[in-house]
């Protein structure tokens, strides 16, 4: 039974809180400003197919880059330690119970071992084969979690290139495939 390290919304708050580590007050607005640009840019870009989008991800890191700018504030920090951010901690806290608790059901359930893995997010990119974009069709980048990069393209065909899928319906083919979470980079 495959269980996830990390979900995307851990993925995201993880990077943004080793990112802002270190920074201080006039750093993280300024990284503030940057996560609510993205965020505008994210709304008026093409619609993607699934909940694990570009507008997804950029919310989730605008929602964290805020929450440590109001804590610095709050308690009038001049640098962020994130071991200092009781929620910052809290939520790690409840990362590895949900890990915890998720092996425990796997291994109760006896349908197949736990295995954790480390996947990522990754952005799927498409282009149509004639190099031309066609109207009414939907977004032309999905992002999916997978273990690796050609993994995530794999899954990606798996599910939108078969008969009627979104990019046999558009012609299209993967052009790209980029981790976007954690950003290239980022260890923790």
């Amino acid at each position: 039974m495959l269980i996830y390290e990390y979900l995307p919304h851990e993925l995201a708050r993880l990077g943004v809180i080793a990112r802002a580590a270190g920074l201080d007050r006039h750093e993280v607005a300024a990284q503030v400003r940057l996560a609510q640009e993205r965020v505008k840019r994210a709304q008026v870009g093409p619609a993607e197919p699934h909940h694990l989008s570009e507008l997804f991800i950029a919310e989730l890191r605008c929602v964290q880059w805020e929450r440590i700018a109001a804590v610095m504030d709050r308690g009038q920090v001049a640098v962020y330690a994130p071991w200092l951010d009781s929620r910052a901690v809290r939520c790690e806290e409840q990362r590895l119970q949900r890990l915890m608790a998720d092996v425990a059901e796997a291994e109760r359930s006896g349908v197949a071992a736990p295995e954790i893995s480390r996947h990522r997010v990754y952005r799927i990119g498409v282009r149509t084969v004639a190099g031309r974009s066609r109207p009414g069709v939907p977004g032309a980048v999905v992002h999916l979690m997978a273990a690796s990069a050609e993994a995530a393209a794999e899954r990606a065909w798996a599910v939108h290139g078969k008969d009627g899928g979104l990019y046999r319906r558009a012609g299209c083919r993967i052009a790209s495939v980029e981790q976007v979470l954690p950003e290239f980079g980022e260890l923790f």
